[in-house]
């Protein structure tokens, strides 16, 4: 399967403007072959949007989440995007994949980042959420949670082959360490591929990484976006490809 990751300029707060701007990306997608698009954490209402989540925050099947499935399916694609998710009066850093057909997965981040996550999202307990696309099993985690290994870990013993990671990796040394060694530990200490995609540019409230990156079981790059600017990364995600990178590596196997 032949995936994109979009390393994206939010503008903040506006979810017409971001989904303008993921289609166009899902029309470039489509046109070089690829069956899933992959965006950044928060990507329809930027991540900086802080007091404007409450406000901006919408249901799985509000208009911005209806509306993705809309580009999804015009282009015959599935999309993985961020959004604030209200259930209630809660609010989740979600993401959402829809395949525009009537497939629809809602991941909810589980570790939250610092002070500003906390003031603005609730927690969802760890989970395995996949989805099968193309033939493809597929786990999604977000941004902070890819750093903590057992969820990666997690969805590499629930057999995923891939693992989806919306991003909003802020400038600084420490995000380009994790950006360019431990996602390419990540995949290969279980033997998955991971699609690891980020923000660029800066809003009033934080500058990104940019520094997307798509790794193979074997830990090298497929595909590499630099820190700045926008990027639409592609990379063929072929599991049988990596059987000799499983056989010698064999962790999951030997897990006690």
């Amino acid at each position: 399967m032949k995936i994109a990751a979009f390393q994206m300029q939010c503008v903040l707060g506006d979810i017409g403007a971001n989904l303008e701007r993921i289609a166009a990306a899902a029309e470039k997608a489509a046109a070089e072959g690829a069956k899933l698009l992959i965006t950044p954490e928060l990507a329809l209402t930027g991540y900086g949007a802080s007091d404007r989540f409450p406000s901006l925050a919408s249901p799985a099947e509000g208009a911005g989440p209806e509306r993705l499935s809309q580009i999804a399916r015009r282009h015959g694609l599935t999309i993985v995007a961020g959004f604030a998710e209200a259930v209630g009066s809660t609010v989740y850093n979600s993401a959402l994949l829809t395949d525009g057909q009537g497939q629809t997965t809602v991941y909810r981040k589980s570790h939250l980042y610092g002070p500003y996550e906390r003031q603005w999202f609730c927690p969802e307990d760890p989970q395995a959420v996949i989805a099968n696309v193309d033939g493809v099993k597929l786990g999604m985690l977000i941004c902070y949670d890819v750093e903590f290994p057992e969820n990666v870990r997690r969805l590499a013993l629930a057999g995923v082959d891939l693992i989806v990671v919306p991003t909003a990796l802020p400038v600084g040394w420490s995000g380009r360490f994790i950006a360019e060694h431990m996602i390419r530990v990540r995949a290969f200490e279980n033997q998955v591929f991971v699609a690891y995609v980020n923000h660029c540019g800066k809003d009033e409230n934080f500058a990104y990484a940019g520094l997307s990156r798509i790794a193979a079981p074997d830990g090298n790059l497929l595909a590499k976006a630099p820190a700045e600017g926008e990027a639409l990364l592609f990379a063929e995600i072929i599991p049988s490809a990596f059987d000799k990178s499983r056989s010698e590596n064999t962790y999951l196997l030997d897990l006690r």
